[in-house]
């Protein structure tokens, strides 16, 4: 068997045929070639004849064989597209715009899905600025779809991406579980660029869209998709009430004088804030210490429990109703916490009510959150929000990559 038909099937890529081969300094270097003759505009894929010029020995470093640098070159030909004008010839075996072969690119993707940038800096030797690009090269060629279409219900929240207050504001699609949109900021333009990018028509048809009670994102939601049901996130709503609870325990630690009455409180924290049917036995007995002898915090943690049992419910007229009677209770329950609660959750109603009738909350998009925040540690940070959300997109958006390639029968040098 010939030397260029051993290395075709090593090569392994369909329409390319290698014509030679040698060795360097640094690895092997192999001469292809497509197998098509007619030259394709790498803009529009249609075929043109006219070669404009030719640019000779060009490079691009594909997959290492047997531990060896290997490099591919041809005499890249430049076209002259009768629609684009003059661009370089489409080849199949790397992007227009790249140095790298898809191959590698791919590789490239499929490991930064799973470990960190410095492992694959020393595995596949190249540099850490050139992942990052490789990786946003890799988003915008496997988002043959336009994310933003066909949302009815979203989910938007803001994550924290590096100190002094630098945030991204995500927006998540409910249906698929999967981040559509990031950009860097969490005040009301930030979202208000999203919607601009959306448009009008398919603003319309946005059903519903959840929320922590940030006035920045009801502000841009309420300007842009009035007709939207605007849903408080369950979490950040119940933590309302749990926070009016731990001020109210630490006001009577502070304040109380009675030594009895201290140590029934002290180390009641997460007793108070469990769930009852979780409580093990000695956790009951604290609890039952505390309604002895402290009626005002045993009366706060009441308030949270009929609270949480509120947003419960799945019949709207009943919540609302038992919500209305729970917003009195508070305001005469003596305890300034929940009093200054029931005035913001008073001002909120429909928007906490909206999640008894949908069901929606933002628990999917806390989920990417975290899984973003395994991202960054193992990045060590990021300086630019750019690098994130690019990581963001292979990671949260694209399904898991494999690190076989072949290219798919639809390819433009088909046809």
């Amino acid at each position: 068997m010939r030397a260029t038909k051993i290395l075709s099937n090593i090569l392994a890529m369909e329409w390319v045929r290698v014509c030679g081969g040698e060795l360097d300094g640094e690895g092997l270097i192999l001469d292809v070639a497509p197998t098509k003759r007619i030259a394709r505009c790498s803009g529009c894929g249609f075929r043109a004849r006219r070669i404009y010029d030719h640019r000779r020995g060009r490079r691009w470093r594909h997959l290492d064989f047997g531990g060896m640098k290997v490099e591919l070159r041809y005499d890249l030909r430049r076209v002259d597209c009768a629609r684009c004008g003059v661009r370089t010839e489409m080849v199949p075996w790397a992007a227009a715009d790249s140095a790298f072969t898809t191959a590698f690119e791919e590789q490239v993707a499929y490991l930064a899905q799973r470990t960190d940038k410095t492992t694959i800096v020393g595995l596949m030797r190249i540099a850490w600025r050139t992942v990052g690009n490789i990786i946003t090269r890799v988003v915008e060629r496997r988002s043959t779809q336009d994310r933003l279409d066909g949302l009815r219900y979203i989910g938007v929240d803001e994550l924290s991406y590096r100190r002094h207050h630098e945030y991204i504001t995500i927006v998540t699609n409910h249906e698929t579980g999967k981040v559509v949109w990031a950009h860097q900021g969490k005040n009301a333009a930030t979202l208000d660029l999203f919607f601009a990018e959306l448009g009008t028509e398919r603003c319309a048809r946005l059903l519903a869209v959840t929320i922590d009670m940030s006035q920045a994102y009801i502000q841009s939601v309420e300007a842009n998709a009035p007709h939207a049901e605007v849903v408080f996130d369950r979490f950040h709503v119940q933590r309302l009430v749990h926070g009016a609870l731990d001020e109210v325990r630490r006001h009577i630690v502070r304040k109380h004088g009675d030594k009895e009455q201290a140590r029934a409180i002290k180390k009641t924290r997460f007793v108070l804030h469990k769930n009852p049917e979780n409580l093990s036995s000695p956790e009951r007995r604290k609890l039952a210490q505390v309604q002895a002898t402290n009626r005002p915090l045993y009366r706060a943690y009441l308030l949270k429990e009929s609270f949480a049992s509120i947003l419960d419910r799945r019949q709207l007229f009943v919540a609302r109703d038992q919500l209305i009677g729970w917003l009195a209770w508070a305001a005469r329950s003596k305890l300034p916490p929940f009093i200054k609660a029931a005035r913001t959750i008073r001002k909120h109603i429909d928007g906490i009510l909206a999640y008894v009738s949908t069901g929606l909350s933002n628990g999917p998009v806390e989920g990417i959150n975290g899984k973003i925040r395994v991202i960054t540690r193992r990045s060590y940070g990021f300086h630019d929000a750019s690098s994130l959300i690019s990581l963001l997109f292979l990671c949260c958006s694209l399904p898991a990559l494999s690190p076989v390639l072949t290219l798919p029968k639809s390819h433009p040098l088909t046809c």
